[in-house]
């Protein structure tokens, strides 16, 4: 008989419901959430099982992996989606109840899957997450010392990054006890900094290593970060039937309100990877203000930017380098600065 699965995860425990194909409750468990202790589960119930939904949430990718490796054939759902319809049908919110709701979606077919990332492009996000995180401290660190000092009537100025330390106890110099307060903040400052280059490097290295990331790199704007950064989000080129589907991905398209005789759009969805949308559209800043180096695709933008402005032109671009970098993935070519050249290939 054919069954279907709906797992709620929470860290300790998972509620598990199995439905068959009429809707029928067959099973209702809480188990440790473990791929092996669900996957026995499931074993001893029997019965073949035609879909096993699991909302997409920060376990999901390891249990994803540990019951596929066990041949269940486990969906990854969309987390938006999948809370908008347990609202409408519930009213009371339990793991029970959503395990329940999971199961019937998966019956009746009534979900959107999402992408399960390999092992390599989590790692490659883990490493762009967490050279981020450091660098946002530092920042933060540097900023509140400035502000904080500023009352005393310490005034940092323009200075550069090397010269940062030296500059804060020459103004402290004449202040022991601002003097005592800042040394600590100093110290961490100057610890991250040596592991924000580590990772770095770390990064660096990964991108010299990649035939892809460095093909990425003869697009004027895309270094290093932003090529990574695609790399890992995008993870498999081919689940993109279109190469302008990229851009929607990333949240770079314009959202569309249709009712009657209304029918306008408004901005960018915003939707997706908000990581891969900020790093497109800082590559295409650089394109257009500090690349030297003319292109067909930057003589594009600026026709845009004269028509509707720089902005609209910075965001149409990222959508458009978007695209180009996925096309240039699946063909295996490099950026190409003739037009006439792209229009031949």
């Amino acid at each position: 008989m054919a069954y279907f699965v709906g797992l709620d995860v929470s860290v300790q425990e998972t509620a598990v419901c199995v439905v068959d194909e009429v809707g029928k409750v067959i099973c209702e468990r809480k188990v440790p959430t473990e791929p092996d202790d669900i996957a026995v589960l499931l074993t001893s119930i029997g019965g073949d099982y035609v879909r096993v939904g699991i909302e997409a949430g920060p376990l999901s990718q390891w249990l994803v992996n540990g019951l596929t490796e066990v041949d269940l054939p486990v969906i990854c759902v969309e987390t938006r989606h999948m809370k908008a319809l347990l609202k409408a049908q519930q009213i009371n919110k339990s793991d029970r109840n959503d395990a329940c709701g999971i199961a019937q979606m998966m019956r009746v077919g009534l979900f959107k899957p999402v992408h399960v990332k390999t092992p390599a492009a989590q790692e490659q996000r883990m490493l762009l997450t967490s050279r981020k995180l450091l660098q946002r401290k530092l920042l933060d660190i540097e900023c509140d010392m400035r502000g904080t000092l500023r009352n005393f009537g310490l005034k940092v100025g323009v200075v550069s990054t090397k010269n940062y330390e030296a500059r804060i106890r020459e103004l402290v110099e004449g202040f022991p006890r601002l003097a005592e307060i800042v040394d600590p903040l100093l110290t961490v400052r100057q610890v991250m900094r040596q592991q924000l280059a580590t990772l770095h490097k770390m990064l660096l290295n990964m991108v010299r290593d990649d035939p892809v990331c460095r093909r990425f790199m003869t697009v004027p704007g895309v270094g290093p970060v932003v090529a990574l950064t695609y790399r890992a989000s995008v993870d498999q080129p081919h689940r993109f039937v279109h190469s302008r589907d990229v851009g929607a991905h990333a949240g770079l398209t314009p959202r569309r309100y249709q009712s009657g005789e209304i029918d306008y759009d408004g901005g960018i969805s915003k939707c997706g990877d908000a990581m891969l949308r900020t790093m497109l559209y800082e590559a295409a800043q650089s394109m257009l203000t500090h690349s030297k180096k003319w292109s067909w695709l930057k003589s594009w933008a600026m026709r845009v930017a004269q028509r509707r402005g720089m902005r609209r032109a910075t965001v149409a671009l990222a959508r458009r380098i978007a695209v180009i970098l996925h096309r240039m993935w699946i063909d295996g070519t490099d950026f190409r600065f003739s037009n006439s050249a792209a229009k031949a290939a």
